[in-house]
């Protein structure tokens, strides 16, 4: 019997009213394991109306007090890491190993969200003109929501509604019907950890989900993580609705090798990078530069040979270095693209398409199985070099010199995420100054921000001012208020007609 997955709201499991819904299926095996219900208009108006209500008790708690159902929070999450890791596995599909990686990624950014006392602690100015004082206040925004990908169920929405929680917002999260099931167990985890009903709530659904809370005049904030074009749409439309938005987009990051890069080192980062959790990632790497033939010649024998060695099986396998494609459309699409590659002229020298799921694991015959791809002599015009793939498709480039390698990433309209490798300090200083992406790895294959750094990329990669997480996420999800103040014994007679001065 499949499981049915329903909202959450008032601090319990909802059902919807449409009556739609979407199969979730477990994508190594391809058989459906649960329900997912749609919400319909009337579903969020009752999550944002919940969220509205239980929001002036919420932001008037001592940011103390908040702070401690985080962490207890917190520990039930380090309880349970294991549970939401399997979670990730059954419905998205990545290994394992991958999908503990995702849940300490996103405990981290708890772990820096409890810290609420510190981190809206504000500016005071005493004697700022003849007996006022001065000082900021950082603020709550109200109801804020947040739109999250298939690709990182758990770490993704870490990001957001941690902060926005810890700064005195009450959320909604409308999570990806592809993998649902981590957001009403992470719900649940709230709860026990005594966050009050309706401080956070999750709204299943599709796109109508989606545009209803855009949309809603009581929703003051949208953060959202997903490709380009729904960003950009959600950015134009939360916008034109008066809301605060960040929203990331698409990425097509590159892996710079130098000639004196330790040839060991890049394929190592090229095979993680590129093939871990499928190519699934925003920050994956989807294109190796190299820097000279000589560098090329000594790196693509050992990639060739690395990428056919791959160990593609069902992700519960802990000997798993790859898993399934999410879904049999994703499957199709990235396929589509090799499809492309090879008209275009590129030299396709492993071809994921012959994989043959049956031997992923028992059972896995039927499952949305592609093994890695590995393609050369790519060039900027194409299709698998401009577009984002998302998927095990590594394309690889040649370039000339260090200055054409940075021109190359920086014509590129993505600008997400970036790496170099070299042991020159030199070329890495200036790599790191002149390259037009968000993020920068030397020697780092996958230079994802810790939690008090924040993430985002540049370009159209993200639309908004502010990144997520960190420093940024708390700018985000407050508001400034600056107080000036002077007492009725300090005040001189007579009307002043001038703006208060230092003097």
């Amino acid at each position: 019997m499949t499981q049915s997955i329903t909202n959450w709201i008032s601090g319990a499991r909802a059902e919807t009213t449409s009556g739609q819904q979407l199969p979730v299926y477990n994508p190594a095996t391809g058989a459906v394991t649960g329900q997912v219900q749609l919400s319909a208009q009337q579903d969020v108006d009752a999550a944002v109306s919940s969220a509205k209500a239980a929001f002036p008790a919420w932001s008037n708690l001592s940011p103390l007090r908040r702070s401690r159902v985080l962490n207890k929070f917190l520990a039930l999450l380090n309880d349970h890491r294991d549970d939401l890791a399997r979670m990730i596995t059954a419905e998205h599909g990545k290994v394992f190993t991958d999908a503990q990686g995702e849940v300490m990624r996103g405990i981290e950014i708890v772990e820096f969200a409890c810290g609420a006392p510190q981190l809206l602690k504000t500016d005071f100015t005493d004697q700022v003109s003849t007996n006022i004082d001065n000082w900021t206040l950082r603020q709550p925004l109200g109801v804020v929501t947040g739109i999250t990908p298939f690709n990182f169920p758990v770490m993704v929405p870490m990001w957001m509604f941690p902060v926005a929680l810890a700064t005195g917002n009450t959320f909604v999260l409308k999570p990806s019907p592809l993998d649902p099931s981590p957001s009403l167990f992470i719900a649940e985890l709230l709860k026990q950890a005594g966050l009050p009903d309706g401080v956070f709530n999750v709204v299943q659904g599709d796109k109508d989900a989606v545009n209803a809370l855009i949309e809603h005049p009581d929703v003051q904030a949208v953060s959202f993580v997903g490709s380009t074009p729904i960003a950009n749409h959600i950015y134009e439309t939360g916008a034109r609705h008066g809301k605060r938005v960040q929203a990331l987009g698409g990425a097509k990051n590159h892996l710079v090798v130098m000639p004196d890069a330790d040839i060991d080192q890049v394929v190592d980062a090229l095979i993680g990078a590129a093939y871990g959790s499928a190519g699934e990632r925003c920050m994956a790497i989807s294109v190796a530069v190299f820097v000279g033939d000589d560098a090329a010649e000594k790196v693509m024998p050992k990639l060739i040979e690395r990428t056919r060695e791959l160990k593609v099986l069902n992700g519960t396998n802990l000997e798993a270095e790859m898993g399934p494609i999410v879904t049999r459309a994703a499957l199709e699409r990235i396929t589509g693209y090799i499809d492309q590659g090879v008209q275009e002229g590129a030299k396709l020298l492993v071809d994921g398409r012959n994989f043959n799921g049956q031997t992923a694991g028992e059972g896995c015959g039927d499952g949305f199985w592609l093994g890695g791809t590995l393609f050369d002599n790519v060039t900027p015009d194409m299709r698998i070099y401009k577009e984002e793939i998302f998927g095990p498709v590594l394309t690889c480039l040649r370039v000339k010199d260090f200055a054409e390698a940075v021109d190359l990433i920086n014509a590129h309209e993505f600008g997400n995420g970036v790496s170099l490798y070299t042991r020159d300090g030199h070329i890495a200083r200036e790599f790191g100054r002149r390259i037009q992406v968000g993020m920068v790895g030397i020697n780092v294959p996958i230079p994802v921000p810790m939690a008090w750094h924040g993430f985002g990329g540049w370009k159209k990669s993200l639309f908004g001012d502010m990144h997520a997480y960190g420093e940024e996420g708390v700018r985000f999800y407050t508001k400034q208020k600056s107080i000036m103040q002077r007492w009725p014994q300090a005040i001189a007679k007579g009307a002043e007609f001038a703006m208060p001065t230092s003097h």
